[in-house]
């Protein structure tokens, strides 16, 4: 394979879930020993938190599970982003719907629900839990470990 499969993760402020599901998918890629054919990145459909860190409730549920967080830096989409990635993956219907909106009416790619990818959770959108307790990032983590392990068995069927 020449050219590298690209994933980009998207929520509403790229503090959160994104960020959560970007660190997630980047170890199982990495682990899987594709770390040089898979571009992983995340980005926010909203500008409140660009260049800052994920939130540390998010940082510390990620980190007990392995999961290091510390480098990201928030960002939002950009109408590019969704020409440029192979799979831009929404965290809920909200930020989809961003998304289509913001494709380029020529952009043959379509952006999608992340949960579209799990295989144990039946709901279709990860939960923001940035308003709630401790235990909505330990539920968002589930969501994402589940969906990342989809995501990599499909992208390794498809693409590999």
């Amino acid at each position: 394979m020449n050219k590298k499969v690209k994933v980009l993760f998207v929520c509403m402020g790229n503090i959160c879930r994104s960020p959560t599901a970007e660190a997630v998918f980047r170890l199982y890629v990495e682990n899987a020993g594709l770390s040089e054919s898979i571009l992983i990145d995340s980005a926010g459909t909203h500008d409140y938190h660009v260049g800052h860190a994920p939130d540390l409730r998010s940082q510390n549920a990620a980190a007990q599970r392995g999961y290091d967080m510390s480098s990201l830096r928030g960002r939002q989409v950009v109408s590019q982003d969704i020409e440029n990635f192979d799979y831009v993956l929404a965290m809920d219907c909200a930020n989809l719907a961003i998304l289509r909106y913001l494709a380029p009416r020529e952009c043959k790619k379509h952006p999608g629900l992340f949960l579209d990818y799990a295989r144990h959770h039946r709901e279709r959108e990860v939960p923001d839990p940035y308003y709630g307790g401790e235990t909505g990032f330990e539920r968002v983590l589930d969501m994402v470990e589940d969906a990342a392990q989809g995501l990599l068995e499909h992208i390794q069927k498809t693409h590999f």
